[in-house]
């Protein structure tokens, strides 16, 4: 049967209305060396993931380390103790009738492995054997720093990597590097295998890594299974301890960015440092339910910035991050409007706190379309497995865990509260990324950026 959205809408209103259920299936257990150890069944199909996720990433990674997370992780997929060399990894993946894959991202670096759930035992052996005992071959280690390099090639070939980049020397000025997951070019160039073995030592640790086994699983045997695999894999040090996570220093006033590179439609973004997870969790429910009420078709936001022909698009979006999360407003603008449309844009964001920007409607909508996002997203249980390694690497698993129940409790004054503390009057970065020839068109300079943006703030 088929469902249209709006019964889905109630069906899962009634669903939550009820308490988050599904966040009861999600349990956890942490061994003895200090491995989290997370299980997600779901008896759905004969499959079951298994993901190691690490607390590793750019944001351990000073300029002269920038890109070696994302160069481990493809070194990940080699050769190790038990199965020596390239050829023998690929071949025992073939037998395990597995799909398997990997990510950096600015605070995690996970790896996962998608089989049949008769695969289990020796799928955990497999990954207990990648994990604690990669060999770092000299040979397949050169291939693929020319891998990564290739991945730097196709962002670079991108407009709007030079954007981000630009915004993103100026908004983390401090210690950029620590919130670029790709990696620096010269760096990965230049990395070594001593420097792999010293990120295995320092942050490859079962103390820093939680083990998730997510699909067609019981949990007391994939927790009985995963203590007799992994509960050799040793203990170390606190890798915060001898490198602590830099707070990033707030911005001392606003600056600005033109950026010329072939685009068809000019792109306008703001950003400002929003909430760290970790010191002020309350705003980031905010955060999210604002960027809900704000892309609803009937609001008044898109009616202002979109419908009336101002932009071609307008959103105001938060990224949750523990190191601070950035807060980014982005607008594709007529290259013919540009000069008009910057200064509407940013005086509505004046109009967030009014009374009647939005109806209490509009704000339980919001509420319940995120709550409801977060149960279809479940419904997939190999790439769940991947959301909830996110969380417990970003924010904790309690977070995830009362996410449904802590969205529906945001209030008009929690949203006022977060748009007054991170966004209005607050210093921000503004840049535009526009074409070379439009830029002369229309004699757009970093000065006449800087002169639209504070004719809005006047």
């Amino acid at each position: 049967m088929i469902l249209s959205f709006r019964t889905a809408f109630v069906f899962l209103t009634l669903v939550l209305s009820t308490g988050d259920l599904f966040a009861q299936k999600i349990v956890n257990k942490q061994l003895s060396n200090g491995l989290e150890v997370i299980v997600i069944p779901n008896s759905n199909v004969p499959l079951v993931t298994i993901e190691i996720s690490v607390k590793n990433g750019a944001f351990t990674e000073p300029p002269e380390l920038n890109g070696l997370s994302h160069l481990y992780e493809h070194m990940f997929f080699k050769g190790n103790e038990k199965f020596p060399d390239q050829e023998a990894y690929m071949k025992k993946v073939r037998q395990l009738g597995m799909e398997f894959n990997g990510t950096t991202s600015v605070e995690r670096v996970n790896y996962f492995y998608t089989m049949p759930s008769s695969n289990l035992r020796p799928g955990l052996e497999f990954m207990m054997a990648a994990i604690s005992t990669p060999k770092f071959d000299k040979k397949e280690f050169e291939k693929e720093k020319k891998v990564v390099l290739g991945e730097v090639d196709r962002n670079e070939s991108n407009p709007y990597y030079w954007s981000g980049q630009a915004v993103n020397a100026f908004l983390w000025h401090a210690y950029p590097s620590r919130k670029d997951s790709l990696g620096d070019r010269k760096t990965i160039i230049g990395a070594t295998i001593a420097q792999m073995k010293k990120m295995k030592e320092t942050y490859y640790v079962p103390n820093n890594s939680a083990l998730i086994i997510a699909g067609d699983v019981d949990p007391s045997d994939a927790f009985s299974m995963a203590n007799e695999i992994f509960s050799d894999w040793k203990r170390g040090a606190d890798p915060f301890l001898a490198n602590p996570v830099l707070k990033h220093p707030p911005l001392a006033k606003n600056q600005f960015a033109l950026v010329q590179k072939e685009v068809k439609t000019p792109y306008f973004r703001v950003s400002w440092h929003g909430p760290s997870v970790e010191t002020d969790p309350k705003a980031t429910f905010a955060a999210d339910v604002l960027s809900y009420i704000l892309q609803q078709p009937n609001g008044k936001f898109r009616k202002a910035l979109v419908e009336s022909g101002v932009s071609l698009g307008t959103s105001l979006s938060y990224y949750t991050q523990k190191t601070t999360g950035p807060i980014d407003l982005n607008s594709q603008i007529k290259a013919e409007n540009i000069k008009t449309a910057i200064p509407i844009i940013l005086k509505e964001l004046n109009n967030l706190t009014l009374p009647n920007y939005y109806t209490d409607q509009q704000l339980e909508s919001a509420k319940e379309i995120l709550a409801i996002g977060d149960l279809f997203q479940r419904e997939k249980t190999s790439t769940y497995a991947q959301t909830v390694s996110f969380w417990w690497a970003t924010a904790g698993l309690d977070y995830y865990r009362n996410y449904i129940k802590n969205l529906r409790s945001v209030t008009r004054a929690d949203i006022n509260n977060y748009i007054t503390k991170y966004i209005n009057g607050k210093n921000f970065v503004a840049s535009i990324l526009i074409s070379k020839s439009e830029a002369t068109k229309l004699g757009l300079t970093v000065s006449d950026l800087q002169k639209l943006v504070e004719s809005a703030e006047n």
